[in-house]
């Protein structure tokens, strides 16, 4: 079934999760059946992920070769490897939208992930894991945390969690932070706003589950960046999770809920003429590109969606208008850097790149591959050790500096992935560089923290 793909830019239909259709599984498992045929006869994304080469195998290992000899109860086995990174989508299949066999890989795994949820099918321990504003609750509670966190290192504990909760042993798990963003941040700087040609002059910050409660010190890095470049800044209002977690179980609900609690908020810091920046690239697709899927006819939610930014996409914009501070006081030495898939899929281009190549005494080796650990997907028990698996050419590749030797710093936009790479780098034995989030490394630069 050979035939020219599609030449120009993937274009996105919204999300049907509301028609009882969507729901049912004898046309999802034909729509399957339909894609699955067409990427046999492909095989283009083969390296992206393990959910293609699991189709792969199952048809080559079948009776026939061929797609007909897959049991149809073996397609969960490939639903279950997609962890919704939208790569395939984005950048390598040449069917998707606006060609004539409109292929979405992402949004069919989608809708079989939400069938299998409402069946019922997804476990307790998947829907504990993908409760970050659970996790977070005891975040700020000096006694808890240190307890916390300290059963969490020991060896009893974590074998207990793989049993109890499917975390895999040897997964890196973040830890809870002492003080929440919320609690350590500044006040909110007000100042004369200077807006740019092409952005606001002031910035709503959302602070995501995972900075506010695991790593605050990445919130508070954006903010002293904001402080220097005299944009005035302040956190919004009240949040709840964006969502992604429960998009990746097929909780389609759930992710109904946190929008309505979260779109009104942000709407209101829209309308008065705030960039909204998200530091968790999961986390600013959502309101980009996920929601604004879902909810088509929402004006707030495309409110939302134009005014949300990547911190370094906004900073770049900052840049073209002549208004980005470029006083940098100490380099970063040899600097290699991962792209995180949710960045990828943005559409804005190298924009972290951009600006950490404006640093002197820092040369910056630049990753688009995925790291493997895709949120939960990397922690637990059954896809963990497939997680490193993935990511071991990335964790090979940044290991070698294109500028000779090991680098000094390693780092992802994505704070997960970037934890990620770091334990890929001491389980392969690739050594040990320093790991910074690139907001880090920009504060470093700039001479606002200690190197």
């Amino acid at each position: 079934m050979a035939r020219e793909g599609n030449l120009e830019a993937p274009t996105r239909h919204p999300l049907d999760w509301r028609n009882p259709d969507f729901y049912d599984e004898a046309k999802c498992f034909a729509e399957l059946e339909r894609i699955f045929e067409i990427c046999h006869g492909c095989r283009r994304c083969v390296s992206l992920c393990q959910a293609f080469p699991t189709l792969f195998d199952l048809i080559d290992e079948g009776k026939t070769g061929e797609l007909d000899g897959v049991a149809k109860a073996d397609y969960w086995k490939v639903v279950d490897q997609c962890y919704m990174c939208d790569l395939c989508y984005m950048t390598k299949c040449p069917y998707t939208p606006p060609h004539e066999w409109n292929l979405d890989f992402p949004h069919t795994m989608l809708r079989a992930k939400a069938i299998k949820f409402r069946k019922g099918e997804v476990k307790a321990a998947e829907k504990f894991l993908a409760s970050t504003d659970v996790h977070g609750s005891l975040a700020g509670i000096p006694v808890v945390v240190q307890a916390v966190n300290a059963v969490n290192r020991t060896r009893p504990a974590r074998a207990l969690m793989e049993s109890v909760l499917g975390v895999h042993r040897d997964a890196w798990m973040p830890e809870l932070a002492a003080r929440t963003l919320r609690r350590a941040a500044p006040e909110a700087r007000a100042a004369q706003v200077v807006d740019g040609e092409r952005t606001p002059g002031k910035v709503a910050i959302f602070a995501t589950c995972y900075v506010n409660y695991n790593e605050p010190g990445i919130g508070l890095d954006l903010l002293a960046i904001l402080e220097h470049n005299g944009i005035p800044y302040t956190l919004v209002e009240k949040e709840r999770c964006c969502g992604m977690p429960k998009l990746e179980l097929g909780d389609l609900a759930s992710v109904a809920a946190a929008k309505e609690a979260n779109i009104p908020v942000l709407a209101r810091y829209a309308r008065d003429g705030y960039a909204i920046l998200s530091a968790v690239p999961s986390c600013t697709l959502m309101f980009k590109q996920e929601i604004p899927l879902m909810f088509p006819d929402d004006p707030d939610v495309q409110l939302v969606k134009e005014a949300m930014w990547d911190p370094f996409e906004y900073f770049s914009a900052r840049r073209r208008d002549g208004l980005l501070r470029t006083d940098f006081q100490r380099g970063l030495g040899k600097v290699s850097y991962q792209v995180p898939c949710h960045s990828r899929v943005q559409n804005m281009g190298r924009k972290t790149e951009e600006i950490l190549k404006l640093i002197p005494d820092t040369e910056v080796q630049t990753l688009e591959r995925c790291s493997g650990h895709a949120g939960t997907y990397g922690v637990k028990k059954a896809t963990h050790p497939v997680a490193m698996k993935i990511g071991k050419p990335v964790f090979k590749s940044m290991a070698q500096h294109k500028g000779g030797g090991a680098p000094d710093v390693i780092g992802s936009d994505c704070p997960l992935g970037g934890h990620h790479i770091a334990q890929g780098f001491e389980v392969n034995q690739l050594g040990a560089p320093r790991l910074m989030h690139p907001l880090t490394m920009l504060a470093t630069a700039y001479g606002l923290k200690d190197a």
